[in-house]
């Protein structure tokens, strides 16, 4: 009987820490506004798997002239499709972006402002989380969370001035505050995981300096600005770890929110009326909430606003 009623505690208490953290981790507050898209267009990058995709099914269910931008052809056309299905909503369009090449976000972006008259809402949404280099000599996880997008946004800003009122999210992240931030080195390739997981952190820091400093050159414009912390979600932004890690992630499943959990404080951003004021702001949940010291430094978001400009060679 004892040792029954040990297991029991045991298992009681096992029980009771897993509803803690689901809860912690797991349950999101949902958008609830009603809000029709209707003559707006979005763009949303990465929009063909995970919290993209999902962000994208909701908005074009507002009505909204979707354009996913998207790396994999194939994945695309196929996320396409589903969306399509999904939402009923057949304005739902493909183009092609690899945001590991800055020769690709220039091309895009040029075909976009060519056959797009409309840009009401730039969802930043894609990311990755791996080690390496891209080809243009930048570290991996800079680059396609930071530069390419930084280099999105001003391409496409005066399309979103001309739209406006109009909206940019910015996909951020909690891990921000394991930031170890120096810009000298910001841009230096990282070779191993720890260091890769080092510069997602670094990059997702990036981004609400990024959208802090946004919000600032963007004052009396009508264009607003926001990132977003999705919440521990299940995505596909794994896929590229070694198998050795793969059983944390299999154990962090238990605990962690789906993608449409994961998209709503997204939608919520691109949609919700009356969040203007917090412009550059930081959201988790559907609500501002103040991120790391460090991302609440306006004197570092300026300076990795030159720092972007000078890498993508923009500043005169």
């Amino acid at each position: 009987m004892e040792a029954a009623g040990v297991l029991g505690a045991g298992a009681a208490l096992l029980l009771g820490v897993y509803t803690l953290i689901y809860y912690k981790l797991g349950v999101a507050t949902w958008c609830r506004n009603m809000v029709s898209l209707q003559g707006k267009t979005v763009l949303i990058t990465g929009g063909n798997a995970g919290i993209g995709k999902a962000t994208a099914v909701d908005l074009a269910r507002r009505g909204a002239r979707v354009i996913l931008a998207c790396r994999d052809k194939e994945k695309g056309e196929s996320a396409v499709y589903d969306i399509r299905r999904e939402s009923g909503n057949s304005e739902v369009i493909l183009m092609i972006l690899d945001l590991a090449s800055l020769n690709s976000v220039r091309a895009f972006a040029q075909t976009f402002l060519a056959l797009e008259p409309r840009l009401d809402i730039l969802i930043n949404n894609a990311g990755v989380l791996k080690p390496g280099q891209t080809a243009d000599g930048f570290d991996q996880a800079f680059q396609v969370n930071h530069l390419a997008h930084f280099l999105l946004t001003h391409l496409l800003l005066d399309r979103l001035k001309r739209c406006a009122p109009s909206r940019i999210v910015i996909l951020a992240s909690s891990a921000h505050t394991s930031a170890k931030f120096d810009l000298a080195t910001l841009n230096k390739p990282s070779k191993w995981m720890m260091k890769g997981a080092e510069s997602y952190c670094n990059s997702k820091l990036a981004n609400i300096l990024h959208a802090r400093e946004l919000a600032k050159q963007l004052e009396g414009t009508n264009v607003t600005c926001y990132a977003v912390h999705p919440g521990v979600v299940n995505t596909e932004i794994t896929r590229s770890h070694p198998w050795w890690t793969l059983w944390l992630v299999w154990i962090m499943k238990l605990f962690i929110r789906n993608c449409e959990a994961g998209a709503q404080t997204s939608i919520y951003c691109a949609t919700e009326e009356g969040i203007e004021r917090l412009s550059g702001r930081y959201f988790v949940d559907c609500r501002p909430k103040v991120p790391s010291p460090q991302a609440c430094d306006d004197q570092l978001a300026k300076k990795l606003w030159e720092l972007s400009e000078r890498l993508l060679g923009l500043s005169s």
